[in-house]
């Protein structure tokens, strides 16, 4: 038995769960008194099993299913051990998996993996990747059929206005924020400062810097953890990313640096402005943004949010201390110098967002590219590239572009768009308000 197990006698069940290419968890449950085969030889899933849509389907001609006999894959835990699952009634724990073939190769239409090649790009330069995220996400009323921000357990009010950085605000949810707090300490998810955002009951959460593959897990941990611990309180919490039409949506900035082998930030130069290398990694990451938009606005509704004046990014451009630009430079310490990436809404994987960004960011480095000038002033009033609002075409370029085919193995850039273009049809003949009941729960 694992010593986490034994020094958590009280743990009944388990859950085992990979990420599929939603970022949807996909699992079994077991007894725990099994979970010990699981943890030293793995499980088997359907390879296919991470190569769902939305809903949860099988993707129609997917050569994962009937041409293939829909084989097993084998999937093994990732090296995080057991998680805690606080939001559930019965002590139960989680166990993160990821998934290899029936040679022991990893999958290519595992996120996760997909992640890591990117990081052995990394590692062959003696470089290591430090990533933080901000998570932004609704508390929703979803008892009746207009959704509303949830009443305050301690006034019985519902909250009229987005109120930034209230206190006030913060404080009408203590118990869940207490709770939730509670949570990411025993599930290991380095959560931050919490603030209450723009929106009416909307709030946001930054997870402290660390390894990027850490980063990604707790981004995908603290997702299944908002959602469920919300659920405990009594209302539903949503990372879409334009849950009301009329307010601001949710994104997920990413904060990067990256350290040399000696543990230094190559970003910085002692400068104000930071080195060569942040510029070439700014300019890599904006050259790639037209083709990578599908990874940072996975869904129908994701593009919504990206309309200009409603904070967040619309033209393709970079900043310092800029919250209109697409990738802004934060002011600070030149030993803190790093790059934010403003321009993903909270629905999207986190694996695949991080493996984008990063990767992008060394194209800019191995081809020595140049960004042009940083922008001054309103980013929407300036004449720029725009970043695509079109999904179907966001399809279309990350399926092409030889950018995104040298970050991302071809199996899954061929299993994530034929994802997407089964949603688009079928999403094609839904309503608003289905759209909303789908994607309220699910990302």
């Amino acid at each position: 038995m694992s010593p986490w197990l034994r020094d958590n006698p009280e743990i009944r069940t388990i859950r085992m769960a990979a990420c599929d290419l939603n970022g949807q968890a996909r699992g079994k449950r077991v007894p725990s008194r099994f979970a010990g085969k699981i943890e030293e030889e793995g499980t088997r899933f359907p390879l296919s099993v991470l190569n769902l849509d939305i809903w949860g389907e099988d993707i129609e001609g997917s050569p994962l299913v009937f041409e293939t006999g829909d084989a097993d894959g084998v999937l093994r835990p990732t090296g995080r051990g057991f998680v805690p699952m606080p939001w559930l009634d019965a002590p139960t724990a989680l166990l993160p998996l990821w998934m290899f073939d029936e040679q022991g190769r990893p999958f290519e239409g595992c996120p996760r993996h997909a992640l890591a090649v990117v990081l052995d790009e990394y590692e062959r330069r003696g470089w290591a990747p430090q990533v933080a995220t901000e998570l932004e996400f609704y508390l929703i009323d979803d008892s009746d059929e207009v959704l509303h921000p949830p009443r305050s357990p301690r006034s019985g009010k519902r909250r009229e206005a987005g109120e930034i950085l209230s206190l006030r605000t913060l404080d009408a949810f203590d118990a869940f924020f207490t709770d939730l707090y509670d949570a990411c300490e025993a599930m290991d998810i380095p959560a931050d400062a919490a603030i209450s955002e723009a929106g009416t009951g909307q709030f946001e959460i930054n997870m402290m810097h660390g390894p990027a593959m850490k980063a990604a897990d707790d981004a995908w941990l603290f997702k299944l953890l908002v959602r469920g611990m919300a659920r405990r309180h009594g209302f539903a919490a949503s990372f879409m990313a334009k849950p009301y039409a009329d307010d601001v949506g949710n994104g997920l900035h990413t904060h990067f640096s990256v350290l040399d082998a000696r543990g230094n930030n190559i970003f910085d130069d002692a400068s104000p402005e930071g080195s060569g290398f942040l510029r070439q990694s700014v300019a890599g990451c904006l050259a790639a943004l037209p083709d990578m938009t599908l990874i940072l606005a996975p869904h129908a509704n994701s593009y919504d949010r990206l309309v200009p004046g409603n904070h967040a990014p619309t033209g393709i451009c970079w900043a310092h201390e800029n919250r209109t630009a697409a990738i802004r430079i934060p002011g600070g310490s030149p030993c803190a110098r790093r790059i934010e990436h403003r321009v993903a809404g909270g629905d999207i994987n986190p694996y695949l967002m991080i493996a984008a960004i990063l990767g992008a960011a060394l194209q800019g480095v191995e081809e020595q590219l140049e960004p042009p000038p940083p922008i001054t002033g309103n980013a929407y009033e300036l004449d720029l590239p725009q970043i695509p609002t079109c999904w179907q075409g966001a399809i279309d370029a990350f399926e092409h572009s030889p950018r995104m085919a040298r970050i991302f193995r071809r199996g899954l850039i061929r299993n994530l768009t034929m994802t997407k273009r089964q949603e688009a049809r079928r999403i094609a003949g839904l309503d608003e308000d289905a759209q909303m009941a789908l994607y309220l729960d699910t990302v």
